[in-house]
């Protein structure tokens, strides 16, 4: 019989905390062992997701739940400008960071990395936690082998605050390692409004769409003579997630160091 692991959940109160709350409490693998959120400090956990009361009460406190609860992963759906330091006091704390905040930069990753080798700890950052999202990027760096003018659009609400997107630019890290570098279109082409063919990227275009109504879609468009290839997926609901986010938490208590991208957990 597999250990139980002890969950913290820092953005419990956000619209993908909620969800990951309501995962560990329904899963007999997981147990939760603190829910952190700026606001309904006090309430229940439990019925923070409406769920029946589970005797764990928010705190606005990381650093202090980390500390009187000790739990073996903290799972982290924040804001970017809190994600590093999140992930800093979790492996202080020597709990495994499972990072879904976006905002790390390189230097952040290889520095969190150290840390997390000198605590003999693993952790993950990983912009997106669908299976199916991780199978479109695989699949979109292996058909840029044979299909290498391509631009990638990504939709995602009105509200979400980095553009383009951690999964965008996951993608496109992926596809960058099995494509040269390629600079596409009329080398005379020239945009009469800033902005309007998108992000540059190794030679090619990210375009970021954000409006409401949208939950979050991403397709990749591969061009060559004659004939076209979209790779697409799209998420609905939070809940798809989180069959990625358990095995994220169950994944974790097994490597040393800091794992950039889910897609290294997924055989």
């Amino acid at each position: 019989m597999k250990p139980i692991i002890k969950v913290a959940v820092a953005g419990a109160g956000g619209r993908m905390g909620r969800e990951v709350v309501k995962l560990v409490l329904g899963d007999p693998e997981l147990e939760l062992a603190a829910a952190v959120n700026r606001s309904a400090v006090g309430t229940d956990a439990g019925k923070l997701v409406g769920l029946e009361a589970c005797g764990i009460a928010v705190t606005n406190d990381l650093e202090l739940a980390l500390a009187e609860t000790k739990p073996d992963v903290l799972v982290d759906f924040t804001a970017p400008h809190s994600a590093v330091e999140h992930t800093r006091l979790a492996i202080k704390h020597k709990v495994r960071p499972v990072m879904g905040t976006t905002g790390f930069t390189p230097e952040d990753i290889a520095e969190l990395d150290k840390q997390c080798k000198e605590a003999g700890i693993g952790g993950l950052i990983a912009p997106n936690f669908s299976i199916g999202a991780i199978l479109m990027m695989k699949f979109a760096a292996q058909a840029a082998k044979y299909f290498p003018h391509l631009e990638i659009i990504e939709y995602h609400g009105d509200q979400k605050l980095d553009a383009p997107s951690g999964t965008s630019v996951k993608t496109a890290e992926l596809i960058s390692e099995a494509r040269q570098e390629l600079r596409q279109g009329n080398p005379n082409e020239e945009e009469t409004i800033e902005g309007s063919r998108g992000g540059y990227y190794n030679g090619f275009r990210i375009h970021s769409v954000r409006l409401p109504g949208i939950f979050a879609q991403q397709e990749v468009i591969f061009g060559a003579f004659g004939q076209t290839l979209k790779i697409r997926h799209d998420s609905y609901d939070r809940a798809g997630y989180m069959p990625g986010v358990k095995v994220a938490v169950q994944k974790v208590m097994e490597y040393t160091g800091m794992v950039y991208g889910f897609e290294h957990f997924i055989d």
